[in-house]
């Protein structure tokens, strides 16, 4: 039997998926954190995905490719994973029920927690498939970020990384601005890839499947620096 049929057995035995994901968590894998820190954290990210999903009220294919990208499974697991995503839409527990769960996880105490911000990224990957992000979802997204104790100026940078209304801006996805040196600017992008290089998300205890996350961020922190780097020599 695998974790998700598993999971699904207790989540059908208590009649609720919130509590569910949470009991079925704490008996399958007590006694091995790092094993039960991977399977809670994927188990919320189909969580928190589904309910952002119901946030617009559609589901597309581009939204279910998305999803795909980042949380790969076996073949013979989509009819549970997908099972679990349809009762967590379902679920009348709220979101920001599965958000508080989702930044329990977080190892540390510590604002702007990284394992939340794949989280954040991961959804906006997802909201951005179908070509836009919609009110709704940027609504839902501010909200998970307030629920992880995001900062403000943190939340900014990652939507700079997918939303860009009046083209990117290269200077906001670093997290700098155009008035600074350009030693500054390079010593936040070497500090910005060295933080989100994809073998740290290994150490931090996010299954493999979440490595595209990194993978798109990364590019994002490249191309930002590049731009600002190829505006200053032509200055």
């Amino acid at each position: 039997m695998s974790f998700w049929e598993s999971i699904l057995g207790i989540i059908t035995a208590t009649g609720n998926a919130l509590a569910g994901v949470v009991e079925a968590v704490r008996t399958l894998f007590e006694g091995d954190p790092e094993t039960r820190r991977k399977v809670a954290f994927s188990v919320a990210m189909i969580a928190l995905s589904a309910k952002m999903a119901k946030a617009d009220g559609i589901v597309t294919e581009a939204e279910v490719s998305a999803f795909r990208d980042i949380f790969k499974f076996p073949d013979d697991q989509a009819h549970n994973v997908a099972r679990l995503y349809n009762l967590a839409r379902q679920d009348v527990a709220g979101y920001e029920a599965y958000a508080e769960k989702m930044a329990s996880l977080c190892v540390s105490c510590e604002e702007d927690c990284p394992i939340l911000e794949d989280i954040v990224d991961g959804l906006f990957h997802i909201a951005k498939a179908d070509g836009a992000i919609h009110e709704k979802e940027l609504a839902y997204l501010m909200r998970v970020a307030e629920i992880f104790r995001m900062e403000e100026a943190h939340f900014q940078r990652i939507m700079a990384r997918h939303v860009h209304i009046a083209g990117v801006d290269p200077y906001k996805i670093l997290g700098v601005s155009p008035k600074d040196d350009f030693s500054t600017i390079r010593k936040q992008y070497r500090v910005l890839v060295s933080e989100h290089h994809p073998d740290r998300l290994i150490a931090r205890g996010v299954p493999e499947e979440f490595h595209a996350i990194a993978n798109d961020r990364m590019a994002a922190l490249n191309a930002a620096y590049e731009a600002i780097e190829k505006e200053r020599r032509a200055a």
